[in-house]
C-alpha cells in the first residue's frame, strides 16, 4: 500500500468509527441537527478521499449516504428507523472496505456495493417507510454528487472536516470549461471529478488556494472573498502539522532503547556507589566528582526519555470501547432482548498493545453477557425487573494498574450448576472447585459451557478461556463476582503499560524475584510461630486474620526460613512469606517465550545486572495457587 493510500485509510477508519457512534446517538435523539451534520460531513470527507484514490464502491456508498443525510438535515426526508438501519449498513460496508485495504487488499480487489444496500439507501432517501416524504425524496438521488451549479444553499455543507470548500477552490484554478458541476443521474462521473479536491490532496490545493483570487474573478460558484473574510480559528490549519504518524514498530524499538538506557544508568549508579567507598585524592577526587555529576545528569535524562516514550504509546480505552455499542445493539436485536450499554471512563489511558489485544476478549464477554447473563424482557418483568437490561463497561486507573469492569444486571451465575456441568463434561473431579469463587473460575476452562445447544452467539465453550489467556498474556488478572438473580461482574486488572513495571525486589530460596507493586500493600515482620486455622498458618494483620503462604514453596523451590511477609492486595488478601526484601525498582520486562513456568511472567535485569524473575500478577491475585486444571 502506498503512503498516500495508507494515510487515507487510517484517517477514514477514524471517521468511520465516529460515524457509527453518531448514528447510535442519532437513534436515541433523531432531532439532533449537530449529529446529522457531523455524519454528513464524515461521509462527504470519506467520499472525496475515496474518489481521489480510485475506490468507486466506497464513493458510491458514501455518495448515497451523503444524499440521505442531506435530505435528513434539510427535512426533505424523515429520520426513521429504516434510515438509521440503512446508514448503519452503509457505515459497516465502508468500514469493511477500509479494513480490507488496511489488511493489504488492492483497490481492484474490493467488492462492489451490494444491491440490497443501494436499495435500502434509496428507499430511505425516498422516505418510503414514512408517509410525508415520498414526493420530496427522488430529487436528492438524481442530484449532482455535491450540489447543483447554483448551489448557494448546500454550500455550507460542502466544506470537508478541515473547513475548506475543495470543489470551489478547484473550480477557481482549472481552465474555464474544464469542470462544470452539472446535474447527472450517474454517481461515478460527478464523484470522480469532485475527488480531485479530496483532503488527501490537501498540500497541493493549499498552495493553489493562495493563487486562487487572481484566477477566480467572475467564475460561478467561487466564494473566495467571503471565505477570506471569515474569522477562522488560527489552530485549524496548523493542528495537522503538529502531529505525524509513526509506525508502531518504530515506537516499540524506541521504547526498548529508552528502557535499556535507564537500566544502564542504574547499573552505572551502582558501580559509582561502590567506587565511592574508596578514598580519592587530588585530581582523582575531582574526576570522581565530575563523573558523579555527569552520571546523575545522564540518569535523569534517561528517565525523562523513558517517560516521554511511554507517553507516545498510551491510548484512551475509548478507542476500543466505541466499537461496542453497535455490537450490543445488533446482538440484542437478534436475541430479542432490550439492552442498553453504558460506557464510563473512556478517557482512561493504557498501553497501545493492551488496547489492541483486548478487543476479542471484551467481545466474548459482551456476547456471553447478552446470551447467558441477560434475561428476555418477559422473564425480567416476571421477576420484577425492568424489561430493559443494562450492561456497564467501565474503566479507571488504580495505582499502577487499569481496571476494566463489565457488569450486567441479569440472572447471575449459579455455582452449584457450574460445578455440576463441569463434572458432567469431565472437566473437574468431585473434590475440585469447592468454593463459589473457584466455581466461577470454571467458566474459563476450555470446552466449558452451560448451554445445551450451541448457537451462533455462544455455547461452544471457546470464548471465556480466550479471555483469560489474553488477560494473562498482558500480565493481568481477571475476577468474577456474581449474585444469583442480580447480575455478574467481571473485573480485569491490567498494568498501565507493559514493558516497564514498578516492582518490589525480593529474594527467597536463593532466587531473586520481583513482585508487581500493583498488588503490594505493605511489608510486615513474621513471627517464628503462627496461629493455625484448618492446619494452615495465619497471622493477624490490622485486626484481620490473613493466611500466610510461602513464595518459595508456591513456586516449587526448596523450603527455607522466610521471616519477612508482604501483604498482597488480592480479592482475598493474604501474606506472602519471603527471605528478604531488597528494595523497589522499575524493571524492563522481557516475556518468556521459550519456557512456560507456572507463576513467572517474564524476566528482567536488576541494577546490579543480575537476572530477576518477575512473578505474574494473575498468580498473585489467585492467592499463589495454580488455576483449576482439567481432571486427570
Amino acid at each position: 500500500m502506498d503512503e498516500m493510500l495508507k494515510d487515507f485509510v487510517v484517517e477514514a477508519m477514524d471517521l468511520a468509527a465516529n460515524v457509527e457512534e453518531h448514528l447510535l446517538h442519532l437513534e436515541r435523539d433523531p432531532d439532533n441537527k449537530e449529529t446529522l451534520n457531523a455524519v454528513f460531513r464524515s461521509f462527504h470527507t470519506i467520499k472525496g478521499g475515496a474518489g481521489f484514490m480510485g475506490l468507486p464502491a466506497l464513493v458510491a456508498a458514501c455518495h448515497l449516504t451523503e444524499n440521505l443525510f442531506d435530505a435528513l438535515r434539510t427535512g426533505a426526508a424523515p429520520v426513521t428507523p429504516g434510515a438509521i438501519e440503512a446508514s448503519l449498513q452503509a457505515s459497516g460496508f465502508v468500514a469493511d472496505q477500509l479494513n480490507d485495504l488496511n489488511n493489504g487488499a488492492t483497490p481492484d480487489q474490493l467488492p462492489q456495493m451490494p444491491a440490497d444496500l443501494e436499495r435500502m439507501l434509496k428507499d430511505a432517501i425516498a422516505g418510503t417507510d414514512a408517509a410525508p416524504a415520498p414526493k420530496a425524496a427522488p430529487a436528492p438521488v438524481k442530484a449532482a454528487p455535491v450540489a447543483p451549479a447554483p448551489a448557494p444553499a448546500p454550500a455550507p455543507a460542502a466544506p470537508g472536516a478541515d473547513g475548506l470548500d475543495w470543489e470551489a477552490m478547484y473550480m477557481a484554478v482549472v481552465p474555464a470549461g474544464t469542470y462544470t458541476p452539472a446535474e447527472a443521474p450517474a454517481v461515478a462521473p460527478g464523484t470522480a471529478v469532485e475527488a480531485v479536491a479530496a483532503p488527501a490532496a490537501a498540500a497541493p490545493l493549499e498552495a493553489a488556494a493562495a493563487a486562487a483570487p487572481a484566477a477566480a474573478s467572475g467564475k460561478p460558484g467561487w466564494d473566495g472573498v467571503e471565505r477570506r473574510n471569515e474569522n477562522k480559528p488560527a489552530s485549524t490549519g496548523p493542528a495537522k502539522d503538529e502531529s505525524i504518524r509513526i509506525d508502531a514498530v518504530k515506537l516499540d524499538a524506541l521504547l526498548e532503547v529508552a528502557g535499556e538506557s535507564v537500566q544502564a544508568a542504574n547499573q552505572a549508579a551502582v558501580l559509582l556507589e561502590r567506587l565511592s567507598q574508596f578514598k580519592f585524592e587530588g585530581q582523582a577526587a575531582t574526576l570522581m566528582a565530575t563523573l558523579t555529576e555527569t552520571l546523575e545528569r545522564a540518569s535523569r535524562y534517561s528517565a525523562e526519555l523513558q517517560r516521554a516514550t511511554l507517553a507516545t504509546r498510551m491510548q484512551p480505552v475509548g478507542r476500543l470501547f466505541q466499537k461496542f455499542p453497535r455490537l450490543v445493539r445488533e446482538l440484542a436485536k437478534d436475541l430479542g432482548k432490550d439492552v442498553e450499554l453504558t460506557i464510563e471512563g473512556a478517557e482512561t489511558e493504557v498501553d497501545r498493545v493492551v488496547v489492541d489485544s483486548l478487543y476479542d476478549p471484551l467481545v466474548h464477554m459482551l456476547r456471553n453477557a447478552l446470551d447467558h447473563g441477560v434475561e428476555s424482557p418477559e422473564d425480567r418483568v416476571a421477576n420484577g425487573k425492568p424489561a430493559k437490561a443494562y450492561i456497564l463497561l467501565k474503566a479507571w486507573q488504580e495505582a499502577n494498574s487499569v481496571m476494566i469492569v463489565l457488569q450486567d444486571d441479569g440472572r447471575g451465575m449459579d455455582p452449584a450448576k457450574l460445578r455440576k456441568k463441569a463434572m458432567e463434561k469431565g472437566l473437574i473431579s468431585e473434590n475440585q472447585a469447592t468454593s463459589d469463587d473457584e466455581a466461577y473460575q470454571l467458566v474459563f476452562l476450555p470446552g466449558f459451557s452451560t448451554k445445551e445447544v450451541a448457537s451462533s452467539v455462544s455455547g461452544r465453550g471457546v470464548g471465556m478461556d480466550v479471555v483469560k489467556t489474553a488477560v494473562e498474556k498482558n500480565r493481568g488478572a481477571i475476577r468474577i463476582d456474581s449474585n444469583l438473580g442480580t447480575g455478574t461482574k467481571f473485573s480485569i486488572r491490567l498494568p498501565i503499560e507493559l514493558s516497564i513495571v514498578p516492582t518490589m525486589l525480593v529474594s527467597t530460596s536463593g532466587a531473586q524475584l520481583a513482585l508487581p507493586m500493583a498488588v503490594v500493600e505493605r511489608v510486615v515482620e513474621l513471627p517464628e510461630t503462627f496461629m493455625q486455622v484448618g492446619g494452615a498458618p495465619v497471622l493477624k494483620d490490622q485486626g484481620r486474620p490473613l493466611p500466610v503462604r510461602s513464595l518459595a514453596l508456591s513456586l516449587g523451590y526448596e523450603a527455607c526460613v522466610e521471616r519477612v511477609g508482604i501483604v498482597i492486595n488480592a480479592p482475598q488478601p493474604y501474606i506472602i512469606a519471603v527471605e528478604a526484601v531488597d528494595g523497589t525498582a522499575d524493571l524492563v520486562i522481557k516475556p518468556m517465550t521459550a519456557l512456560n513456568v507456572e507463576g513467572i511472567t517474564g524476566t528482567a535485569r536488576s541494577a546490579e545486572g543480575s537476572l530477576v524473575l518477575v512473578v505474574g500478577l494473575s498468580f498473585l491475585m489467585d492467592g499463589c495457587r495454580t488455576t483449576v486444571r482439567l481432571a486427570a
